[in-house]
C-alpha cells in the first residue's frame, strides 16, 4: 500500500480548472489573473503566490465564500520552492462549494498577510501557525504565542526543530527526580 501515497505535487489534477466549472471561482479568476485554479480528486483547489494572497481572499469574500473553515501550516523542509505551505478551507454557503486556498512561504522569510481583517476566525489559526510553525502574518491584530509560554524559544513544529522534552509531574504520581 506504500507505493498508493501520493505527495500534494503527484495528486490528479483536472487541467481544465475548477474556475471553469463554477462561475464563482471564474469571476474571481478574472479578478485575480495570478491565482491558478485546479480540481483535485474533485475540490477545487487554488494556489495563489504571496504578492496576491490577500487579494485572492478579498475577491473570494465578494464572491460569496464567507464561511472560513481553518487554517494549517505545512512544514516541507526539503522542498527547494517555498518550504511552508499556508493551507485555507473557505465555504461558500450560496454556491454550495468548498475551496482550499494554498500559498508557498519561503524558508528564510516566513511572512503572510494576515487574514483576520477579512475572515475574523482566522485570527486564532493564525496566532497557532505562528506559534508551532514560526510563519509570521503581518498586521495581525496580536500575533502572540496561544499555545507555548512566550519565553518557549523557537517551534516545535518545524522538521529542523530538535526533539526535547519537558519533565511534566502528573498529580498523584511518584515525584519526578
Amino acid at each position: 500500500m506504500a507505493d498508493d501515497v501520493t505527495t500534494p505535487e503527484e495528486t490528479v489534477v483536472d487541467t481544465t480548472g475548477a474556475a471553469s466549472a463554477h462561475p464563482a471561482l471564474a469571476a474571481v479568476a478574472a479578478t485575480v489573473p495570478s491565482a491558478v485554479f485546479d480540481v483535485v480528486l474533485g475540490d477545487p483547489v487554488a494556489r495563489v503566490e504571496r504578492e496576491d494572497y490577500l487579494a485572492l481572499f478579498e475577491a473570494l469574500e465578494d464572491e460569496g465564500f464567507e464561511a472560513f473553515s481553518d487554517l494549517c501550516v505545512v512544514d516541507y523542509l526539503h522542498r527547494e520552492i517555498g518550504r511552508f505551505d499556508v493551507v485555507v478551507n473557505l465555504l461558500s454557503h450560496q454556491h454550495k462549494v468548498r475551496l482550499r486556498v494554498l500559498c508557498a512561504v519561503p524558508g528564510n522569510d516566513p511572512t503572510l498577510p494576515s487574514l483576520s481583517g477579512v475572515y475574523p476566525g482566522a485570527n486564532f489559526y493564525e496566532r497557532e501557525g505562528y506559534d508551532l510553525l514560526g510563519v509570521t502574518f503581518t498586521d495581525h491584530p496580536d500575533l502572540t504565542r496561544i499555545m507555548l509560554p512566550e519565553d518557549w524559544e523557537g517551534h516545535p513544529l518545524r522538521k529542523d526543530e530538535s526533539v526535547g522534552s519537558v519533565p511534566v509531574q502528573f498529580k498523584g504520581s511518584n515525584k519526578v527526580e
